[in-house]
């Protein structure tokens, strides 16, 4: 671990005092990923509120995104001027991977308070659904079996129907791979956060909304997004089936959708971080900007925002989702309906 934390480091370019007044935005995905085209959206805005600083992104890739945030947690996070860059994936990992990393270690500068949108292909025959996997797709899954399945099952019960209607393809971790295979109908499902679903989905010809998770509130609850209202999965549920979603692989779903999505995109910095406040007061201004409101908006859409304090307060609900039933029943749909090899971590329940 050591080799490797010493290895980001210098691929990052990070060495204490040398960059004191650049700050170095952690990213655990390639160039052109997601979340680093997020990242280059909100900096370039984010730079304006603090101009005597520079904003600097470092991709830093790994096997599923994790090696890069189990550095901040071992030893990144302790120089002043470094930022992670969260994503969702990350928040999956923690709730079912042996990872290092502890949002309770961080403290948040804030988050946008994002969704995911699956979209589906015209010609898509929903008996038979073809769809890439990976392991931040477990939130999507589950919410496919769960409205092509119905209310009142089982976890092995909805296994077997997922694994009946859903054909979950590995080999698609490329996201232009992916896109492409989706364009071509070899994919018949696909999903993308906001900003890439605004790109690549939303004007396909060939493709419609599915549906999406809903944005996650205070008190716990979840909205519909008014991006896309109407396509909430519980909405579209209860119009299905004639009742809201409820039971154990609910319960499990949103555990894992609410990490997922909530934490879809977070700028994080140690707890006790003297630039802590610098960092959040500059983005609470960006995010009253309009300019900076109508840039980010027209690429990600209409999202709000979740500074410092309400941050932490938002990593403090999510852990309040974590019950051993609930992280019991996400870890067997995703070893059993998913082949994705996943731990049950009784250390997270309370």
């Amino acid at each position: 671990m050591k080799k490797l934390i010493a290895s980001i480091i210098l691929t990052l370019g990070i060495s204490g005092s040398a960059f004191a007044e650049t700050f170095t935005f952690v990213v655990p995905q390639k160039p052109g990923s997601g979340t680093t085209i997020w990242t280059e959206i909100v900096l370039k805005e984010l730079q304006r509120f603090l101009p005597e600083d520079t904003l600097k992104l470092r991709n830093f890739p790994g096997a599923r995104d994790i090696p890069a945030v189990n550095a901040f947690q071992n030893e990144l996070r302790f120089d002043d001027t470094v930022v992670m860059v969260s994503h969702g994936g990350n928040g999956v990992s923690f709730l079912q991977e042996d990872v290092d990393y502890n949002y309770a270690d961080w403290e948040s500068i804030g988050m946008m308070n994002l969704n995911i949108i699956v979209g589906k292909r015209l010609d898509a025959d929903m008996e038979n659904i073809v769809f890439a996997s990976k392991s931040g797709r477990v939130p999507d899954a589950m919410g496919m079996a769960l409205l092509l399945c119905g209310p009142d099952k089982t976890i092995d019960e909805y296994t077997s129907c997922f694994k009946k209607h859903v054909n979950w393809v590995p080999g698609f971790g490329n996201g232009g791979a992916r896109r492409l295979a989706f364009k071509r109908g070899e994919l018949t499902v696909d999903r993308e956060n906001p900003a890439a679903y605004k790109k690549h989905i939303g004007p396909n010809p060939d493709a419609e909304l599915w549906f999406h998770h809903g944005i996650l509130q205070a008190d716990g609850s979840h909205a519909d997004d008014p991006n896309y209202p109407g396509y909430q999965m519980e909405i579209l549920f209860e119009k299905k089936w004639g009742v809201a979603p409820s039971g154990p692989m609910y319960d499990a779903y949103k555990l894992v959708k609410s990490f997922r999505d909530s934490l879809q995109k977070a700028f994080w910095v140690n707890a006790g971080n003297p630039n802590a406040e610098k960092l959040q007061n500059a983005l609470m201004e960006m995010s009253k900007d309009p300019q900076a409101i109508k840039a980010i908006s027209k690429k990600v859409g209409n999202y709000g925002w979740i500074i410092g304090e309400a941050g932490n307060n938002q990593r403090d609900t999510l852990m309040s989702f974590i019950t051993e039933d609930s992280l019991k029943n996400l870890i067997k749909f995703s070893n059993d309906a998913l082949n994705i090899p996943a731990v049950y971590k009784e250390k997270l329940v309370k």
